[in-house]
Formats: C-alpha cells, structure tokens, sequence
C-alpha cells in the first residue's frame, strides 16, 4: 500500500492543478466574450460586400473580370493555415494541421503554406515548405495587421507565384463546437454572366469595373480577417472546455485519492491497534 504521505503529496499536487485549470478556464471565459462580440459583428459586413460583389458583377462583361477571379492552369497552390500561439485547448491545433496535411497529401501540384500561429508552424516547419510564417501577428491583433499578409498574398497570386489560394481554419459556432473550414481565397468565384441583370437598385459611379477593382481586395482582406476572428474565438471556446474538462477530471482524481488516503489511514490505524493488543496479550500471558 503506498505511503501515506505520497499520497498526501498527490492530492497536493492534484489541487494545485485544479487551481490552474480552473484559472485558465475563467481567463478563457473572459477573453471568449470579447472575440465573439468581434467576430459577430464582422460577419454581416462581410456577407454583405459578398452580396454587393456578387450583385455588381452579374452582369459584368467577361472579358473585364477581375485579375483576382482569373482561373489558371493550376501549377502551384498555397495554403493559409491559421492556429493559435499556444496549447491547452484540445483538439483546436491538431486539427488544423491534419486538416492541411490532408489537404497537401490531396494535391497534385506543388504546396507552400503561409502559418498564422505558432502551433502549425512547429509542426510543418520540417516536413513542408513554408512560404512565410505570421504568428506574429496575434502579438498587435488588426485588420491592419491581417491587411498586410492579405496584400502580400495578393500580390502574389497576381504575380503568378501561385494559381491557387486556400484557408483552413476553426470557425467559430458556439463555445463547446468549432468546425474546420476550408475555404479558396483565390481565385475568387464570380457569378455567371447570364445576360440578366441583376434585381437591384445600384447606380454605378463611378463605373462597374472601378467598383469591382476596389471592392474585391477589400473583400479578400475581410475574409482572411474574418478567419482569423473566427480562429481566435474558436481558440478561446476550445481552451475553456478543455480547461473545464481538465478541472473535472482532477477532481475526480482528487475524490479518488482522498477516498484511497482514508482506507490506507485506516488500514494503517487498525494495524497499530492490532499491534498493542497483541503486545498487551503478549504480556498478559507472559
């Protein structure tokens, strides 16, 4: 039976992480609050410049379609693959990075990937080509931040350095559930020219195409923005129910131990009694 004092030890040890635990789980709660409230409000932003895009374009002429809707032969694909700077939040980081090994070991042509997080970083570094790592960007959080590693994959993708452009990241639904999507960046999917034109009210000015050249980066920028808002909810969600569930398994442990600690104390109590009476009788029939 172990001794006593170790397990003294264990239940100390035990309750000190279920302080931390519980810590983290609050600080958690607290920061989830203000990235929903963030990426709440940017999503209708974003659908809705969608929706204007859309709208605008419908009837646009084909041969005027933006550089960024361009589609090409498919030589060379990058990846944008977005997790957080630390652990500690369950399945929130492995995830992603099965997701895009995945999504790698599905493409034939030649993959780099641009990391937004420590977490994917580390675990692609050695085994993929990275074309740049971002992670940084979490230390100031903006759009304008975002914008620079938008532009830079803009300029990229018009540069004819990549065909094809990608996003994987977490989400957000509620605390307890985030969803890995996949997403193409570039390049973007415009709407059939039908011949129809679109039911809306739009007075162009100044003329369709100008608004579609200024609306489109506006709209790829909003939509790696918004994954990114949506990873770090996603990230905050995670990290409190794996705290949660941290907090109540070391409980349980503890209740267990504390159950173990009073049978070994009593077990070791009956045996000193046991002891004397059998000294005392020892004596008696000396």
């Amino acid at each position: 039976m172990a001794n006593l004092k170790e397990i003294r030890g264990r239940i100390t040890s035990i309750s000190s992480t279920m302080q931390i635990t519980s810590a983290m789980k609050m600080v958690s709660a607290a920061k989830l609050k203000k990235a929903q409230d963030a990426i709440v409000m940017l999503r209708p932003y974003s659908e809705k410049l969608q929706e204007i895009i859309q709208n605008v374009s419908a009837s646009s002429d084909s041969e005027n379609v933006s550089v960024f809707a361009q589609k090409r032969e498919v030589k060379k694909v990058l990846i944008i693959a977005v997790t957080s700077n630390r652990g500690l939040a369950g399945a929130f980081n492995s995830s992603i990075v099965k997701e895009l090994n995945h999504k790698i070991s599905a493409t034939p042509v030649e993959v780099e990937v641009l990391t937004i997080g420590k977490k994917v970083f580390d675990a692609v570094k050695k085994s993929r080509t990275v074309y740049d790592n971002q992670s940084a960007i979490f230390d100031h959080m903006s759009f304008e931040a975002v914008s620079k590693v938008s532009s830079k994959v803009m300029k990229a993708f018009k540069e004819g350095q990549f065909d094809e452009v990608y996003l994987i990241y977490n989400k957000f639904i509620n605390a307890a559930t985030q969803e890995v999507k996949t997403e193409q960046l570039l390049p973007i999917e415009m709407p059939e020219n039908t011949g129809i034109v679109a039911n809306s009210d739009y007075i162009f000015e100044p003329s369709r195409k100008e608004i579609i050249e200024s609306l489109i980066p506006k709209s790829i920028k909003t939509q790696v923005y918004k994954a990114v808002l949506d990873s770090i909810a996603s990230e905050h969600g995670a990290r409190m129910t794996a705290m949660h569930k941290a907090t109540d398994n070391a409980q349980a442990l503890k209740n267990e131990l504390v159950i173990f600690y009073n049978k070994a104390r009593q077990a070791a109590i009956t045996n000193e009694i046991l002891e004397i009476v059998s000294g005392a009788e020892a004596l008696k029939n000396s």
